[in-house]
Parts: C-alpha cells; sequence; structure tokens
C-alpha cells in the first residue's frame, strides 16, 4: 500500500524494522533522579528527542540492573517532564502476548500450530478467495497466511475527523474479521509474507473458542500476573489511560511535529493485534522472561524464534517476533509497536540475559525509527550483556 493507506497500516505494524538492517530537553532517569549528559542511554534519548520526538523514554535490564533515561516533555507545548515509568499503548508488541499464549496452549496438548483456522472458527475466514480451512495457525502467528489486513478500514486510525468521530466506538472480532473478509487474500496461505493485524485478531478468537475464556483474561492469568507486571494491562472498550502517562501526538501521516493529541482510545479494534498497555519496564520484564524460557517449554520457544524471511519489512519473522541484527554481531528478538500517539521499541538477547525498550509519545520526524532501533541494539550489544 502507498500514501495515507499505507500510513496507517503501519499503525499497528512493524514499520522501521528495515532501518536496523541500515543502520538516541534532559530529564532524570530512574536510578539517579538528575542529569546525566555523559551517561550513553541519556545521550541516545536526547538523541531521539532531537528527531523530532514531543518525549522519550528508554530502559536497559540486564540481570536486575536497570538503567533509565527521559527526554522532551509528557504534552507538547509544556515544560511537564516524562512521567517516570509512564503507561502507554504498545500496539504490535501485543502480538508477542498473543504468541506466547498460543504456544502455551500448544504445549498443553490443547491445539496444535497445523491445526486449521476452520477448525477453531468454523465459517469464519470466508469469501473473496479467503479459506479458513487452508490456513494454520502457524500462518497466522507467521504473517504467511494470506489473510488481508483490516487496519486500512478502520476511520480513526487514518485522519483526525476519523478519530473525532470514532475515537470511542467499539468493535468486536467477528465484525474486525468480516471487514477484512472484503478484500482478496494477499497471496494463497503459506506462498508469501505479509504484515496483517488480522491474524492476530483471529489468534484471540482461536484462544477463546480453546480456552472458553477471554483472550484478555488468558493474557492476564498466564502473563501479565505470574511476571508480576504491575503497569500492564488489556483495557478493553475503556479509553482512557490510568495511571502516570504521557499524552499521545500523531500527524496522521501529513508531516512531522505533534499534530493532533490522541490520547484517548477506544482500542478494540486491536484486540490480540496491539491494544495492550504497559510501561518500558514492563516490556524489559516480559521479553527477559520470554526469551529466558520462563514462560514456554524449550520447544515452544524454538517454534517461536524459528524466522522466516520478510521481506516487506527487510528482516526475519517468527512467531509474534521479529529477528532483528545486532551491530556487534548475532540479533536479538522484540517487537516494534505503534497505536496512535505512542511508539515502541523492546526486546531481549537471545537468552534473555539483557532486555532493552524505548518509546515516544508521538510520531516523531526523520530519523526517529533509527535512531530508536539503533539504541536497542547499541544498549543489548554492551558488555554487561553477556554477564
Amino acid at each position: 500500500m502507498h500514501g495515507l493507506r499505507r500510513r496507517r497500516r503501519d499503525l499497528l505494524v512493524l514499520t522501521g524494522l528495515a532501518a536496523v538492517v541500515l543502520a538516541a530537553s534532559t530529564a532524570p532517569t530512574a536510578a539517579a533522579g538528575a542529569p546525566r549528559p555523559a551517561d550513553p542511554l541519556q545521550r541516545q534519548v536526547e538523541a531521539i528527542h532531537d528527531t523530532g520526538a514531543v518525549g522519550v523514554q528508554a530502559e536497559v535490564n540486564s540481570r536486575g540492573a536497570r538503567d533509565s533515561a527521559y527526554a522532551g516533555t509528557a504534552a507538547a507545548g509544556t515544560g511537564r517532564p516524562m512521567p517516570r515509568d509512564g503507561r502507554f499503548r504498545i500496539g504490535s508488541a501485543t502480538k508477542t502476548f498473543t504468541a506466547a499464549v498460543v504456544l502455551q496452549l500448544v504445549g498443553e496438548g490443547r491445539m496444535s500450530l497445523e491445526d486449521t483456522v476452520e477448525r477453531w472458527l468454523p465459517g469464519v475466514v470466508r469469501g473473496n478467495g479467503n479459506d479458513g480451512r487452508r490456513i494454520t495457525v502457524r500462518q497466522l502467528l507467521q504473517h504467511t497466511s494470506g489473510v488481508p489486513d483490516v487496519v486500512p478500514e478502520i476511520p480513526a486510525l487514518r485522519s483526525p475527523e476519523g478519530y473525532r468521530a470514532e475515537r470511542f466506538r467499539t468493535y468486536s472480532p467477528t465484525e474486525l474479521v468480516g471487514t477484512a473478509m472484503r478484500h482478496a487474500p494477499n497471496f494463497p496461505p503459506g506462498e508469501g509474507w505479509s504484515y496483517s493485524n488480522t491474524n492476530y485478531t483471529l489468534a484471540a478468537m482461536i484462544i477463546h473458542r480453546v480456552t472458553g475464556r477471554s483472550w484478555a483474561r488468558e493474557v492476564t492469568d498466564r502473563i501479565i500476573r505470574p511476571l508480576h507486571l504491575r503497569d500492564t494491562g488489556t483495557p478493553g472498550a475503556f479509553p482512557f489511560i490510568r495511571g502516570r502517562h504521557a499524552q499521545g501526538y500523531t500527524a496522521f501521516g501529513t508531516g512531522t511535529g505533534a499534530g493532533t493529541e490522541v490520547t484517548e482510545l477506544n482500542s478494540t479494534m486491536a484486540v490480540g493485534s496491539g491494544s495492550v498497555i504497559s510501561t518500558v519496564h514492563d516490556l524489559n520484564r516480559f521479553y527477559a522472561a520470554l526469551l529466558g524460557g520462563r514462560l514456554l517449554a524449550p520447544a515452544q520457544l524454538a517454534e517461536m524464534t524459528r524466522t522466516v524471511a520478510a521481506p516487506e519489512l527487510g528482516v526475519r519473522y517468527g512467531l509474534g517476533l521479529a529477528e532483528i541484527p545486532l551491530p556487534c554481531g548475532g540479533s536479538w528478538f522484540g517487537h516494534r509497536g505503534e497505536l496512535l500517539g505512542y511508539v515502541t521499541w523492546a526486546g531481549a538477547t537471545r537468552d534473555g540475559a539483557r532486555s532493552a525498550a524505548v518509546y515516544i509519545n508521538s510520531d516523531g520526524g526523520r530519523g526517529t525509527q533509527q535512531a530508536m532501533t539503533g539504541l536497542v541494539g547499541r544498549e543489548l550489544c554492551r558488555p554487561s550483556a553477556a554477564g
């Protein structure tokens, strides 16, 4: 897709991953509580702010040690500093949570990655050449299903007018999939790669069908509570961000700068694919636990990190995880997230020993994505990553 249509699709997509292959206002850190201009993490955060982001926070964790840095403001045109451990919509980083739940169910023998969508959701993926009888659960999680993306059809994500008119609208998963089925598949199942948020809406529906409980409850009981992710939640139709948070801004693909303030949003259009609210600290805990083997058995973690080429993005993709080259050699696993006004990059080294997360509360400008991915890569290459 091109132009505005492509931009809106990218709100929940890993756009900018290719920048990793090609290649971060002074504020206090959590550890020191005072500006630290000589600190490498602080310098990188300030560099990200300098590319046009309204506000920035980053955190790096390694074997219990925690380093945070902040720059910019929590509200455009004010001097209000970015909140410590502020909560924000993590967008597509939600997909890693959803994939982890599916793989837990696979490990429990309750379903298989080779099950068809039709087995669990009879008749749901049909029409215009779409056929759930030919699509597997693995293909959903891997974005090799060919299922069309619903995001370009969501008015609230496309323009200031659409946002103001529909920011409180509630969607059902069935409605979202039905909307996507109006379009032909991108390719026959298993014969290509294309990022589609509909894949993870379907995965959330399958989780509900297998367990008899909602996607939100399974994510909460299987991941959020066991890992004590105290600032992470699934908001459902509730459109506000509780607790400490920065305001979110987007220009809807029409330029740079703060654009429209979009903090309020009913994110039911992103259930399973992008609706989780969290913090950089909780994201670090999550990715470290996942890659460190605390959430999945070895067989399922191996499936999750077995990647295929994702030419659309210029990297490799597994099951809810991107594999991204490190500047020091090797790779890290994580995900980009964006959902109206907030953009994040988060992930961990292959063994989970070191994790890094960064977010901004606006679109940013030229070079913002490279600065963000550069920060994650450099921090995961720091010597302490090896112990």
